[in-house]
């Protein structure tokens, strides 16, 4: 499981419906802001913030005689933490994530359709752009509150690859909260032999979220060698405008899901 690459760019559900009005009225960019979590509570679950990655979609589009490029750059703030994972001991297996996108609003009508995506629509995305992930199946659900906002946050099991082994997962997943000008939701990924563990870490941190992640305490991550000689951990967001690039036609919503690797 690549740890930079559970969430990350590919596809524009909104982006079509963006064309033609936003452009023409000077609101063709967006970008959100990093969300984060408490560093209290980061230290009690023991997980780290390893990195924040801008993510940026740009789709260019006719519209009658006009040509219009809508630009939506998200942020993904991500942690880590080093459990067991059977045969191959201790690892950064256990991964809980901030996705962040902008709230695309004209006359009171809401563009970026994440807003009315459930978490079933959501690990749907992860699935269908995540190469080592499948048999996702829906356990439960039930209402968090992150940001002083009730949300439903869904628990999947599903089987993933781990350096080539072989680990059933546990996934939970958030609905969309507001955040002041942003829509935000939170994934947990991890193995299911810590679930009594991890999924009430999962919780703690959903329950921690703020708005503004703290840039100063990201760790890089123990693997970013492994990362560099792969290519895609080289500081300059690559991999996720590669990302993109690779899944463009998949045209899925404005932000989109890859993979774990």
């Amino acid at each position: 499981m690549n740890r930079r690459t559970v969430l990350a760019g590919a596809g524009s559900i909104g982006l079509a419906s963006l064309a033609g009005c936003l452009g023409l009225a000077g609101l063709d960019t967006h970008e959100s802001a990093p969300a984060g979590v408490e560093a209290g509570v980061r230290e009690d679950t023991g997980y780290e913030q390893t990195g924040i990655e801008p993510i940026e979609i740009t789709e260019s589009f006719e519209v009658g005689p006009y040509s219009e490029t809508i630009t939506v750059t998200n942020y993904l703030t991500e942690h880590e933490k080093a459990v067991d994972m059977g045969p191959i001991g201790d690892a950064r297996g256990a991964v809980f994530m901030l996705l962040t996108t902008p709230q695309v609003s004209i006359a009171g009508r809401e563009f970026n359709p994440v807003e009315e995506m459930t978490t079933t629509e959501l690990v749907e995305l992860v699935e269908d752009n995540y190469d080592g992930i499948d048999d996702i199946s829906h356990e439960e659900d039930e209402t968090v509150t992150i940001l002083d906002q009730e949300t439903t946050m869904s628990r999947f099991t599903a089987s993933a690859e781990f350096e080539g082994h072989p680990v059933d997962v546990s996934l939970h997943a958030t609905e969309a909260v507001e955040t002041e000008s942003d829509l935000l939701v939170a994934i947990g990924v991890y193995p299911q032999r810590v679930r009594t563990v991890e999924e009430s870490n999962v919780k703690d941190l959903a329950a921690g979220v703020v708005e503004d992640a703290d840039e100063s305490a990201s760790t890089g991550g123990a693997d970013d060698g492994d990362n560099d000689e792969e290519g895609d951990d080289d500081g300059s967001g690559d991999d996720a405008t590669d990302d993109n690039e690779t899944d463009e036609e998949d045209d899925d919503g404005l932000v989109s899901i890859s993979s774990v690797r």
